[in-house]
């Protein structure tokens, strides 16, 4: 072969492996982003069926305009799922936080509900 030749073919090389180290790089920011975005949805869905709960009278299974006795297992909600894991925290009678931990490094989401309808957010992710 000649020197050209060669030269063309390490060009290439070089050429795709920088093609597959940037597509690589690429997916996995996507994925952050994608885990990150799915743990905050399922806090927003646990704090929905827990503002739920807080307005259903006790004699229907609910908290009866309080958080008191709230878990997740009465929310029917798994403590884990393919996003991440969660946990529900009964601060006071009118308020709680939910927080959860996504698989991908780094990714959380912490919420805190008031009866009001206020809520504060903070999530995280590298």
């Amino acid at each position: 072969m000649g020197q050209t030749q060669i030269l063309m073919i390490v060009l290439a090389v070089i050429i795709v492996g920088i093609a597959v180290a940037a597509g690589i790089t690429m997916f996995g920011k996507s994925s952050v982003t994608a885990n990150r975005d799915a743990v905050v949805g399922d806090c927003q869905s646990v704090v929905s069926q827990a503002q739920q709960f807080y307005k259903k009278p006790t004699e229907m299974g609910g908290g009866g305009r309080a958080f008191t006795g709230l878990t997740l297992a009465k929310l029917n909600w798994p403590a884990s799922n393919l996003n991440g894991g969660y946990t529900l925290t009964v601060n006071n009678a009118n308020q709680i936080t939910v927080a959860g931990t996504g698989v991908e490094t780094g990714v959380t989401c912490s919420m805190i509900y008031y009866a009001n309808g206020d809520s504060t957010r903070t999530t995280a992710a590298p």
